[in-house]
């Protein structure tokens, strides 16, 4: 057998390696973030049981330099994923359906009033005039897109330390009594897209009802500026949805 030596760099490099991981590891499982990704993935395993659902749907976001605001009737079905969206405030009466592996993975729109006079556009979801007024595309959309987001950044900000984590219980929204989990970073780095994370859940349902996402502020002393805001409410989950609520001749729908 072949002996093979190593120079006490080599053993060394290897050791302070071997130290790093276990580190990583320790931080990991010793990380304030830990309970709260738990506590996350179990509310998304309550939302995905559920087939589907029909919501209100609030959105507050900064896209470029534009603040962003609109209130929109939802409907998500998980299998196949579908999104129909009816917008009240702006743009009343626009209506948009996405339906995974249709349309060839487009979405397709059309607007109210003279507007409608274009008819109905097929976009893909993630080109300019679908994303004008979006952070995300569709194929985001809905209550467990967005705690999986909230979850896949957790599980990144727990390979690093400085984070703080809060629990609030009995906050209100609207007629709502929920229980909010926020994650905060003293100053800014690299591996923090935000400077503070609240994910809001209906004491009442245990469902994910809200995302709050604030960056770091520009200027010392400044409040962090809010530049994402998710809130369903009215979610009904008692619904059945076929496939007529996701087809654009549906009698109820103007496509």
């Amino acid at each position: 057998m072949k002996c093979v030596k190593y120079s006490t760099t080599f053993i060394t490099l290897i050791l302070l390696f071997a130290g790093s991981v276990q580190a990583e590891e320790d931080i990991k499982k010793d990380h304030p973030l830990q309970p709260a990704i738990q506590y996350a993935e179990s509310c998304l395993d309550k939302i995905e049981a559920i087939p589907g659902y029909e919501a209100v749907f609030f959105k507050q976001e900064v896209v470029g330099t534009s603040l962003i605001k609109q209130k929109t009737r939802i409907k998500i079905r998980h299998e196949p994923f579908s999104v129909y969206l009816y917008f009240e405030n702006p743009h009343e009466g626009r209506e948009v359906l996405y339906v995974e592996g249709q349309n060839k993975g487009n979405l397709l729109a059309h607007e109210a009033g003279f507007l409608s006079v274009v008819g109905t556009m097929e976009l893909v979801p993630t080109e300019s005039t679908a994303m004008s007024e979006n952070r995300y595309p569709i194929t985001m959309a809905g209550i467990g897109n967005l705690v999986k987001a909230v979850i896949e950044q957790w599980r990144e900000e727990v390979k690093f330390g400085e984070s703080e984590v809060k629990y609030y219980k009995d906050a209100r929204l609207g007629k709502m009594t929920c229980r909010v989990i926020e994650c905060s970073h003293p100053r800014p780095r690299r591996q923090f897209r935000f400077q503070k994370t609240r994910l809001w859940v209906d004491d009442a349902t245990g469902l994910p009802v809200r995302v709050q996402q604030y960056g770091f502020p520009k200027t010392a002393g400044a409040k962090s500026p809010l530049v994402e805001d998710y809130t369903f409410s009215d979610i009904r989950t008692n619904v059945r949805l076929t496939d007529a609520d996701f087809d654009q001749v549906n009698t109820k729908y103007a496509f």
